[in-house]
């Protein structure tokens, strides 16, 4: 049943271009999977994602002629099985990938199906060399990124640092949560749950439903990389401040601002989607967080303010979290050319709401330079009265973090 599960969620995504957790979601409700079965069909319709250009190369290497794309998903899901999960035995990812065709209508595929699996099986330590090594086009195949994406990242980073990026991208992110210091110490969360103490913060063990725990429904905690609570920190928050957090949602800043300010002053949270901004008024309940006011709105609707800070987390490519979001590495290039300009168009509006003396965060999940740099130095160019006071850019390969990018821009006073 799971990797049934697996290929409808394989096949959902291919064909109607849905986000993965939504469809991995929904297909786990309709099977009414444990949480076992649902962790392992989770674990292969997002390992096939993360290889899925590395997968097909295997798959023609040892099939000839033109497959149909269901028996294409099954031959994805047994590779994967194979190659990149060490705890299926061989004879369980041939056979359950031979029954799924025979079970879905495609017994006569079955023979090739069998034949291609049983063939990857056996040459496992003589697969097919990957071409071009040393190129753009080894790393897109190796690591199952899209060419463009590759070649932007190479640009940056050179190829080696390109391909560390490519790895972290396909491993398994740590699931960091920050302490709630306005009810508990960190020492005091660490005794309730199963977590590893880092350099970075609290990494938590990935058993079970954190939701379910008692600390995390008493809100003790909330989860968030320390990339993102980066930006919090740069904003050097005071007590009593007023605070905006103009894209919100999901409200890890907002919550992050509060809590630093030890539950004075105030912090606006506004965002566009009524739906997530509740998820960010229930959040902020669920910590005692009562400084935090939800106020819906586009943030390029903004034309003033006088708060001491405010946040500017924009629309972004969304390149950084590919590690926890596999999917967001098929989004073709034309469909971000826009992102800076609406980027541009939401800082310039956000930053009315900074008083003179205020600090103003501009912060995105991606590396991407068109997206970062590109859109606050076109900023500070066009705004004497804004000065840089930080910048930083986190990879997930050297910093162990999201891929994000954090500046700080000071309003200078009035003279």
């Amino acid at each position: 049943m799971p990797r049934r599960a697996a290929l409808e969620a394989l096949e959902r995504f291919r064909r109607d271009s849905a986000w993965s957790r939504q469809v991995m979601n929904r297909i786990g409700k309709k099977y009414g999977l444990t949480a076992q079965d649902q962790a392992l069909a989770s674990r292969i319709f997002y390992g096939v994602l993360q290889n899925l250009a590395l997968c097909d190369f295997y798959i023609d290497s040892f099939s000839k002629g033109k497959l149909e794309p269901k028996v294409r998903d099954i031959l994805r899901l047994g590779v994967y099985q194979l190659l990149l999960m060490d705890k299926i035995p061989d004879a369980a990812a041939v056979n359950e990938s031979v029954a799924l065709c025979r079970k879905l209508g495609y017994a006569r595929a079955a023979g090739l199906v069998n034949a291609v699996l049983r063939r990857v099986a056996r040459d496992r330590d003589c697969l097919p060399p990957i071409p071009g090594e040393g190129t753009g086009e080894y790393l897109s195949i190796r690591y199952s990124h899209p060419r463009w994406l590759v070649d932007e990242l190479t640009a940056l980073r050179g190829y080696e640092g390109a391909e560390a990026v490519l790895r972290a991208d396909n491993e398994t992110p740590p699931v960091y949560i920050q302490v709630n210091t306005c009810r508990t110490g960190s020492d005091e969360l660490a005794a309730l749950l199963p977590v590893q103490r880092t350099d970075k913060g609290l990494i938590l063990d990935r058993a079970g439903d954190i939701t379910q725990t008692d600390a995390f429904q008493k809100g003790l905690f909330y989860v968030q990389d320390p990339a993102a609570h980066a930006a919090v920190e740069a904003a050097e928050l005071e007590r009593g401040m007023r605070v905006l957090d103009a894209c919100a949602a999901p409200g890890g800043k907002s919550f992050g601002a509060a809590i630093a300010m030890g539950g004075t002053g105030s912090v606006t949270a506004r965002d566009i989607m009524p739906k997530k901004l509740a998820l960010v008024a229930a959040g902020a309940e669920r910590m005692g967080l009562s400084s935090i006011v939800c106020e819906p709105g586009d943030a390029r609707d903004i034309t003033g303010g006088d708060y001491d800070a405010v946040f500017a987390d924009v629309p972004c490519s969304g390149l950084g979290v590919i590690r926890k979001k596999p999917d967001i590495r098929y989004r073709s290039e034309a469909e971000l050319a826009s992102l800076p300009e609406l980027q541009a168009e939401l800082l310039e509006a956000i930053a009315t709401a900074v008083r003179p003396g205020g600090r103003l965060i501009y912060s995105t999940c991606t590396w991407r330079e068109a997206e970062n740099r590109g859109v606050t130095e076109a900023f500070l160019s066009a705004h004497d009265d804004f000065t840089k006071v930080s910048e930083r850019t986190f990879w997930p390969d050297t910093d162990g973090t999201d891929g994000f990018y954090v500046c700080r821009m000071d309003r200078r006073k009035k003279t």
